[in-house]
């Protein structure tokens, strides 16, 4: 496939599933933290297994980042008040405050516009390091609102059942995107060999995002998680 045609199908299908997240919201069939969470978790695996449209041309991966650059970019303007769109800062926002969007959306955006580049399907590091703050982070917040369990004595306001839905979350889509790409050949195979590497990442990732920071998860575990796939890739 062309690939500047795969980067428009990457930015569509991006932007369906966000605008369906955004519909969804502003209609009230889903409320609007859920919504938050369910853009936060599906964006990262859609966004990586369209890498797999890219022919492979050097620029690639360049191209690729500007679907999360240009969603970025939007998200600022939304969040600085330049743009209005009431839909997104429902769908985005806790409170309906648009400058939420400035913090842990606009992470987000950064850390995949910057994963895609250094990584990109040269390395299973800034995919699995995606899927941790995909997985894990997003499905912490349903999981610890949802259900109840003692609360971390280092973190009152996360729980035991968020963090370890962390755990569950980020492991389990690391190793399904990871057996997507190595079923085509791209990283060799058996999933089994990724698998330790995977719940030490993982390990890592939920002790990380334990910590009692708000609005940065999406950068100190996404970290955390590209420093131990360096190391254990």
């Amino acid at each position: 496939m062309n690939s500047f045609l795969a980067m428009i199908l990457t930015l569509i299908a991006a932007i369906a599933w966000l605008r369906a997240m955004d519909f969804a919201a502003q209609r009230g069939l889903v409320e609007s933290r859920l919504s938050r969470k369910l853009i936060h978790i599906g964006t990262g695996p859609i966004f990586v297994l369209c890498w797999l449209l890219f022919p492979g041309e050097w620029y690639d991966r360049y191209l690729a980042a500007l679907v999360p650059g240009l969603i970025t970019v939007q998200f600022a303007l939304i969040g600085l008040g330049v743009v209005k769109d009431e839909a997104s800062v429902k769908a985005m926002s806790r409170t309906g405050d648009p400058r939420e969007i400035l913090r842990g959306p606009l992470y987000y955006g950064v850390m995949f516009v910057l994963l895609t580049i250094l990584f990109w399907k040269d390395s299973p590091v800034g995919m699995v390091a995606l899927m941790m703050m995909c997985g894990g982070d997003g499905i912490a917040d349903i999981v610890g609102s949802r259900i109840r369990s003692a609360r971390l004595p280092w973190s009152p306001e996360k729980s035991a059942a968020g963090s370890l839905s962390v755990l569950i979350g980020g492991f389990g889509l690391s190793a399904l995107i990871l057996m997507v790409y190595i079923a085509l050949g791209i990283f060799p195979a058996p999933l089994a060999s990724y698998l330790l590497p995977l719940a030490v990442i993982a390990l890592g990732s939920m002790a990380v995002e334990s910590l009692p920071h708000k609005d940065v998860d999406n950068i100190t575990m996404t970290l955390t998680a590209v420093l131990l796939g360096w190391w254990l890739f």
